[in-house]
């Protein structure tokens, strides 16, 4: 897959599989730009990884969600690397409950952060994708978003509007060479699921026909393949990355 010398810009990258997406494409050649809102230390500490990659990458402490900051987030990515190829848009929280006891702020708080950040760094990203007449556009959704879950209303519907969302840019925007596609992980292992108990991990895992819950690096392959020129012909997808957990 080749995305050697691109500039991707991946927003939530200090863990899990924004980490594994950042890492992924550093050590495929691309330069690397990343968010993170943890401290400035672990940001630092990622970045010297990337760049031991033997590529050029640079942190960012910035909030997706806020629409300003993503804007002069692309601006600075455009001073610091001199273009954007591409945009991962990773950052995602979850506050679960059932929607009775399920707060307003709980529902406003994960559509800030996981559909309202999507179209933030999008609108921001395509103004110079559009004078280059070349970009690439990855959504990250989750097969929750395609099929919903209990105690999940808010993440759901997040995720169900990245899939409207990606699919609408890839209409509006395929005549300029921008492509717009979505990554939808079933069940990864990450820091999240390693704080469950092992009998739920084992009885998902059962439900699975692959028998086993994916890794960050699934998803980050599938990723890798929708930012490289290989798959210059697909745009308006939406790429499960689920061992066929909905099938």
């Amino acid at each position: 897959m080749n995305v050697q010398n691109k500039v991707v810009l991946v927003t939530g990258a200090s863990k899990g599989i924004g980490r594994a997406i950042a890492m992924g494409l550093a050590a495929g050649g691309a330069q690397v730009a990343f968010t993170y809102l943890s401290s400035v230390e672990k940001g630092q500490a990622l970045e010297a990884e990337l760049a031991a990659l033997g590529t050029k990458a640079k942190g960012y402490r910035s909030d997706a969600s806020d629409f300003a900051q993503a804007e002069d987030l692309v601006n600075q990515v455009l001073a610091d690397f001199g273009r954007l190829d591409a945009v991962v848009n990773n950052a995602g929280i979850t506050r679960d409950g059932l929607l009775m006891r399920m707060s307003e702020q709980q529902w406003d708080e994960v559509i800030q952060t996981n559909l309202k950040s999507v179209f933030n760094l999008t609108k921001a990203a395509i103004k110079p994708m559009m004078k280059a007449k070349a970009g690439s556009i990855v959504n990250i959704t989750s097969v929750v978003g395609l099929r919903g879950n209990a105690g999940q209303a808010n993440y759901a519907a997040s995720k169900a509007g990245i899939v409207g969302f990606t699919k609408s840019v890839a209409l509006e925007l395929g005549s300029r060479n921008i492509r717009s596609n979505a990554v939808a992980p079933g069940f990864i292992e990450t820091e999240m699921t390693g704080a469950l108990d092992a009998k739920v991990v084992e009885e998902w895992a059962n439900q699975i026909p692959l028998k086993r819950a994916g890794k960050a690096e699934d998803v980050a392959n599938a990723v890798l393949f929708l930012v490289s020129d290989q798959s210059a012909y697909i745009t308006g997808q939406v790429l499960q990355v689920d061992g066929g957990m909905l099938t």
